[in-house]
């Protein structure tokens, strides 16, 4: 009967299975999503396709997807720093307006990167992948981990002097030299901008902090990543800041590790110094299926997820599975690692960030040559970071 046709056709709309992409950041990311999946699959009547990008080919997937009528991806993971200039674009869906709140078992400093405004507007994305940076050093050459960069300084000159490299800097121009500087900066208590978004870096905080990495850089090194790594890990460098996957793989880590110092000096005030630099997941404005993509997003985002997805090289960012007894037998650097977070420090929140990077990074890389003084450099720095933020 007509009926019975209306009921077959009925039932098999209701069993069709929907396809959601995953555009994610290669790697164990993708192994992460991959170990979890199968069970919102068969919940949800779902395929979960996911592709793997390098980290500049992912970004440019997603702004190309997002001048689509109808996205190709419905998740998508993002950088931190580019939360600033996606959030501005309106290419991510708002989580809030979903019903979404993180609670409080993720770590907060990782919320707040998925905010607009950053730390008290709307929710857009979750903390998905945490890594923040953290100070790595080699015991034979110094026996602990130093409380103030003051310490740093003279633990570098004692094993400058026994002829090792007393530290090892990351001072190629552009992002590594900026990353490598902030969190010395950030100990001594400067901002790259004032409230007003005027450039602060040419100030006696910022000029004692070039000073002092240029200090180091006399007792050191200069090297790029791998260079910096096998430094330290063969004995050959004392010391150096980096993210945890440089140091730490499955088979264990290479130096030891702990949160990077927040104390300029011994009797300085401590501030957050660690670098954060997790990885967010959101859904893309255009998606056609915002309300699964959303319940995706929450589960690849849960304490069960996360507990799964660290056996293959996931790296949680909640407080509950980075102490979790059995994820930490496996991975010991998770419970200081999550100490990093909660003390950790976002980059400056502007779309701007990436011109004012690469501005910052070549007068930190004139100074540490020698081409200018640091107040020289810092002051030029200024100039260029005012013109960058006036300019929009």
């Amino acid at each position: 009967t007509s009926e019975e046709v209306a009921s077959e056709s009925t039932d098999e709309e209701v069993a069709e299975t929907v396809t959601l992409k995953i555009a994610a950041r290669g790697g164990s990311h993708v192994d992460a999503i991959n170990a979890v999946k199968e069970e919102f699959e068969n919940e949800h009547n779902v395929v979960i396709e996911v592709s793997g990008y390098e980290n500049p080919d992912l970004k440019t997937n997603i702004m190309l997807d997002s001048t689509k009528s109808v996205s190709d991806f419905d998740l998508v993971m993002l950088d931190d720093p580019w939360m600033p200039e996606i959030t501005e674009a309106s290419i991510l869906l708002n989580l809030t307006e979903q019903g979404v709140e993180a609670d409080s078992d993720f770590i907060e400093a990782g919320v707040k990167l998925g905010q607009d405004p950053y730390a008290e507007g709307d929710l857009y994305a979750l903390p998905y992948s945490g890594n923040v940076m953290m100070y790595f050093y080699n015991t034979d050459l110094v026996a602990d981990a130093p409380s103030s960069w003051a310490e740093v300084l003279e633990d570098a000159k004692t094993v400058s002097a026994d002829g090792k490299f007393g530290y090892v800097i990351r001072g190629q121009q552009g992002n590594p030299i900026v990353s490598d500087w902030l969190p010395i900066f950030w100990a001594n208590g400067g901002e790259v901008f004032n409230e007003d978004w005027t450039a602060s870096v040419n100030t006696p905080e910022a000029i004692e902090a070039l000073e002092l990495y240029m200090e180091l850089l006399e007792n050191g090194a200069n090297y790029e990543k791998n260079d910096l790594v096998a430094a330290v890990s063969d004995g050959n460098g004392a010391a150096s800041l980096g993210w945890p996957s440089w140091y730490v793989t499955s088979e264990g880590a290479s130096a030891a590790y702990a949160t990077i110092p927040g104390k300029f000096t011994a009797d300085g005030e401590e501030y957050p110094a660690g670098m954060i630099g997790n990885w967010m997941i959101g859904v893309m404005a255009n998606t056609d299926q915002p309300e699964l993509a959303t319940q995706l997003v929450e589960f690849l985002t849960s304490a069960e997820s996360q507990i799964e997805g660290a056996k293959v090289g996931g790296v949680p960012t909640r407080t509950s599975v980075l102490n979790n007894e059995e994820v930490v037998a496996a991975n010991p650097h998770f419970p200081i690692l999550a100490k990093s977070m909660e003390n950790a420090k976002a980059r400056p929140r502007t779309a701007l960030w990436g011109a004012c990077e690469e501005a910052l990074g070549a007068e930190l890389s004139a100074a540490i040559s020698g081409v200018k003084t640091a107040s020289e450099a810092l002051d030029d720095a200024t100039e260029a970071l005012d013109t960058i933020i006036q300019g929009g």
